[in-house]
């Protein structure tokens, strides 16, 4: 089905009672006076070249956790998604209309522009530009919502104080987030 939208097809999608009495998912063709056919309709390969340029450029970080990830393992995307932008702006594919990700960073990008008001009516180039999942560097949204994000990761000898600050969440009765907002503000005000 996304093959089918990628290609300026409107598919909609529905659900049904399935024959065992779960609800599955079903397509029928949409208006047709939105179909949205390219000069190049569907996706682009990415090649290794982009995907190279940005390894030399960035090296081995995902664009959104900023962990090193072994080259392997990272997948080039779409910084404005496929379905909003398609492969950029130019005739040419310019690296910096892509980003390397972790899978999981691309798992948690994909759903969230999937459930984005831009991703399924608006269709608006510029609103995917400033947010988080093109552009994690500079946002002004996330997924048109007034969020902002920080994502921590601690990795080998790091475990350690992630492993401290739980458990003194534990006892304290908090979340891990609620916990580590309330450090921060209590640091941020004894500082000014």
């Amino acid at each position: 089905m996304r093959d089918a939208r990628e290609h300026g097809i409107p598919i909609e999608t529905f659900r049904v009672t399935g024959s065992d009495g779960r609800k599955i998912a079903a397509y029928r063709f949409g208006d047709t006076d939105k179909a949205r056919f390219k000069k190049l309709s569907g996706r682009t390969v990415l090649s290794k070249k982009i995907r190279d340029t940005l390894i030399r450029k960035y090296g081995c970080r995902c664009f959104i956790y900023l962990e090193k990830i072994d080259e392997r393992e990272l997948q080039t995307d779409h910084r404005i998604p496929f379905e909003i932008g398609g492969d950029g702006i130019s005739d040419e594919l310019n690296p910096d209309d892509f980003m390397l990700l972790s899978g999981s960073a691309n798992r948690a990008k994909s759903w969230s522009c999937e459930h984005c008001e831009n991703w399924n009516s608006i269709k608006k180039r510029d609103i995917c530009s400033d947010c988080y999942w093109a552009y994690p560097e500079n946002y002004s949204h996330i997924a048109m919502s007034q969020l902002r994000r920080v994502d921590l990761l601690w990795q080998r000898d790091e475990v350690e104080q992630y492993e401290l600050l739980k458990e003194k969440a534990t006892a304290y009765k908090k979340d891990m987030p609620e916990f580590i907002k309330e450090i921060i503000n209590k640091e941020l005000k004894r500082r000014t």
